[in-house]
């Protein structure tokens, strides 16, 4: 399972498009509201969450977890103790841990960029701390992928999509949704 985490303020097509991407690769994904059921993200707009972040709990069945970027939504992420559980349980399990635009900062902070090739959304590359901050728009390294902000979105989610059902499906997948 894929946890998208949302907390206030979030960014919404960072968040969206990701879990819509996955989705579409059959992957099985749950948003999971850290501020509540409901969460408005940083442009207003209020989103349902499949789950809360208190009716989840770290174990076997988390393949990956997502933080999307936003203010304050990166703050409010950065501060939720239960979610920098799961950070941690997801990166000492060797599980995906993937976040985009201003979240790669929270896993900067907590030195698991040590070593790694990161991006992030450009003025928060300070916070990559140990990293080698990428050119590229979305970064693999190991177990971390990394994007730049809200414009890579659907590629951040076709990326994600690619460590679970393989390159050929996902780019079959993104031919359906990028062609022009």
């Amino acid at each position: 399972m894929i946890l998208v985490f949302l907390a206030e303020g979030f960014e919404e097509v960072e968040a969206l498009a990701t879990v819509d991407v996955l989705r579409r690769a059959n992957l099985e994904v749950k948003t999971v509201g850290v501020t509540g059921a409901t969460v408005s993200g940083s442009h207003s707009i209020p989103v349902v969450c499949d789950t809360t972040v208190d009716a989840v709990e770290p174990d076997e069945s988390i393949e990956a977890v997502v933080l999307p970027g936003g203010m304050p939504g990166t703050l409010n992420l950065e501060k939720d103790e239960k979610v920098n559980s799961f950070i941690d349980y997801a990166y000492a399990k060797g599980k995906y841990v993937c976040a985009i635009c201003a979240a790669p900062s929270i896993l900067g902070k907590k030195g698991l960029l040590e070593g790694k090739e990161a991006i992030c959304f450009p003025g928060f590359e300070e916070y990559l701390y140990g990293a080698t901050v990428s050119d590229k728009s979305v970064c693999v390294d190991g177990k971390i992928i990394t994007a730049k902000a809200c414009g890579v979105a659907l590629k951040f989610g076709k990326v994600i999509a690619e460590q679970f059902i393989g390159k050929e499906k996902a780019d079959k997948l993104w031919e359906t949704l990028y062609n022009d």
